[in-house]
């Protein structure tokens, strides 16, 4: 449900007379707007936002875990409009047990390293990333370190093949 004041942003209205169902919720609070959309439609959403809207600026893709609740992940993504001076937050929540979304890096080229860092530390797979692989950890690390499950402690590693 979309407050009056969302409902008034021209940015807003233009997203959900293009992309009709997109919008599932939005929040706009202490000067930051943050929409939820629908997953499966957060590629066309995203270049929707770009080519008319003039958000050009991907400022970051991030991941919060909220184990044990479902749906468990929320992939952020934070747009920068330099024309307009505006910022936008994308939210989409994606199930625990099969963290799948589009991949936006066909609209902006510097969604490539936020993306796999996503994936390496939440484990949230990204559908048409090019080279979907870990960027933080050692590719024959086990599990994903910011996820509110893996062990305090972590895993023991062996570092004797170093």
């Amino acid at each position: 449900m979309l407050s009056e004041q969302l409902k008034e942003m021209s940015v807003v209205q233009a997203l959900d007379a293009a992309c009709p169902g997109a919008i599932l919720a939005g929040n706009a609070d202490r000067g930051e707007t943050t929409l939820e959309i629908a997953p499966p439609q957060i590629a066309a959403v995203c270049r929707f936002l770009k080519d008319t809207q003039k958000f050009v600026r991907l400022s970051g893709v991030t991941a919060t875990d909220w184990y044990p609740m479902e749906p468990r992940f929320h992939v952020l993504y934070h747009l920068h409009s330099l024309d307009a001076n505006q910022r936008l937050r994308l939210k989409c929540k994606l199930p625990g047990d099969s963290p799948i979304i589009d991949s936006v890096i066909s609209v902006w080229r510097a969604a490539d390293w936020y993306e796999r860092e996503v994936f390496d530390l939440f484990g949230v797979t990204f559908n048409g990333h090019p080279n979907l692989k870990r960027i933080l950890m050692p590719d024959d690390w086990k599990g994903h370190p910011l996820r509110k499950d893996f062990p305090v402690h972590g895993h023991k590693y062996d570092y004797a093949n170093e």
